[in-house]
């Protein structure tokens, strides 16, 4: 086998390595990361990794294979078997190796795998990730001694810590979809420890998702929870990507509550007891979020997208709460800083559980006339170049600000654009939002001027 084929440059993402299962990654590729992440690891003085997996088919392999190569370096390894991913982090966090590596292909389809890394307390992300490529296809040689592999539970204490520390006002009635994603292995137990009544939708762990796709971002995905809530006594809806580590909420009128929103009533609670607190939020979130924060007395910060880099600038700040438009939350306050959907789903229904009609209140959560995340395809490296030019050259005529912290963000009195370059596929994720369809229809359309003006032959989506 060719070794640089074996180790495709593709699979090596912004925030993760991810790919599909077995061309692109296989025990070979595991075995080959665990061997140069353990010798990362070895500079930094880490001598243990926990390493969890989700359900799908390929991730026990992955999982094996990737200690050995762990091990083969002197590195120690503690596996806790099938677990969400915010459990690889809670490991990492409470037996205190601040370092691990999370074997997942979270939302995308059944044929696709992956790995999450931590190491000595900080995410790997970007040039972290990518740099682990040259050390897999050299493979330097190691004469100490091996490390160990050690099987520990930590689900019960997990469940046993929220529950300590989360208390709901009155039990809930409450139906929860996990997309038959690996978090049906924990968030039934744990909303029937917070003394939930639990209704369960594909909460069997399948890595073929037979159901419906893991992933709470698509309304599609939501239909069966919307479903569940309209024929049954239920009050709430709660729904889990396939990993875990981001949640959907659906209202008992069939609302989805966006992360965003979902920001502002987590943001209003943590700010009671952190006065004048930074509330981090990435640049596709509502302008809501920050006129809100404000309004609660906290300082909002905008931040550039996507889960590792929330992460880092969480941990710059010290802010007690974080949140992204894509589902990531992040609680440092009463929490240990790491995005996890099963908690967020426990202290925002500690919240709501204060009030008898839950739904109504996450409704009245203030939301403007909004477009989803729209998608321009365009060749590998257009992208880049496009928003630097629009950074450059862009014209924004009665904008009162243009961001470029993460892309272009126009704010206008009555609303926002935000072009930016994904950096994990090559298109310029495109985002709207407006007072009305008329503001909506004029922001769109200084966009689709200043794009077209720099990339003629762009079919935009919108």
């Amino acid at each position: 086998m060719n070794t640089q084929n074996a180790f495709p440059q593709s699979a090596f993402k912004a925030y993760d390595i991810r790919g599909t299962v077995p061309d692109q990654l296989n025990p070979g590729f595991a075995r080959a990361l665990g061997h140069s992440l353990g010798l990362q690891a070895r500079a930094l003085g880490v001598d243990t990794l926990v390493v969890g997996r989700d359900g799908r088919e390929s991730s026990e392999s992955l999982a094996l294979a990737l200690q050995e190569g762990l091990n083969a370096v002197g590195i120690d390894t503690l596996d806790i078997g099938q677990v969400p991913t915010p459990l690889v982090y809670y490991a990492a966090h409470v037996l205190e190796t601040g370092s691990g590596v999370a074997v997942t292909g979270s939302h995308n389809p059944p044929d696709y795998n992956g790995f999450k890394m931590m190491l000595g307390g900080a995410t790997l992300y970007g040039d972290a990730i990518t740099g682990l490529r040259p050390a897999m296809l050299v493979t330097p040689a190691y004469d100490g001694p091996a490390g160990t592999r050690q099987v520990r539970e930590l689900v019960r204490q997990y469940i046993d810590r929220i529950a300590s520390d989360v208390k709901l006002a009155r039990p809930m009635k409450i139906a929860i979809d996990c997309g038959n994603g690996v978090a049906g292995a924990v968030a039934p137990a744990l909303f029937r420890a917070l003394g939930c009544e639990v209704t369960e939708l594909y909460c069997e762990v399948d890595g073929q998702f037979p159901n419906h796709h893991p992933d709470p971002a698509d309304p599609h995905n939501l239909q069966d929870l919307i479903e569940c809530l309209r024929t049954t006594d239920n009050e709430l809806g709660l729904a889990f990507d396939g990993d875990g580590d981001r949640l959907g909420v659906v209202t008992k009128s069939g609302e989805i509550i966006w992360p965003d929103r979902q920001l502002i009533l987590l943001a209003r609670d943590v700010l009671t007891r952190c006065p004048g607190a930074q509330i981090i939020y990435d640049v596709k979130c509502s302008r809501h979020v920050a006129t809100e924060v404000q309004a609660a007395g906290g300082q909002p910060l905008m931040w550039r997208t996507g889960h590792s880099l929330v992460k880092a600038k969480l941990k710059e700040t010290g802010a007690p709460l974080a949140g992204e438009m894509s589902g990531h939350i992040f609680f440092k306050e009463r929490w240990f800083g790491f995005d996890d959907g099963l908690y967020t789903g426990a202290r925002l229904l500690e919240i709501v559980s204060r009030t008898a009609d839950p739904s109504a209140e996450l409704e009245a959560l203030p939301k403007g006339i909004s477009t989803p995340e729209l998608k321009l395809p365009m060749k590998e490296g257009e992208p880049f170049t496009l928003i630097e030019a629009l950074q450059r050259d862009g014209k924004f005529d009665g904008a009162t600000a243009v961001h470029t912290l993460d892309g272009v963000r126009a704010e206008y009195p009555d609303g926002f654009g935000l072009a930016r370059p994904s950096n994990t596929t090559p298109v310029v994720v495109l985002r709207f939002e407006a007072d009305s369809e008329a503001a909506l229809g004029r922001i769109q359309e200084a966009f689709r001027q200043q794009i077209l003006a720099h990339a003629p032959g762009a079919k935009l989506p919108f």
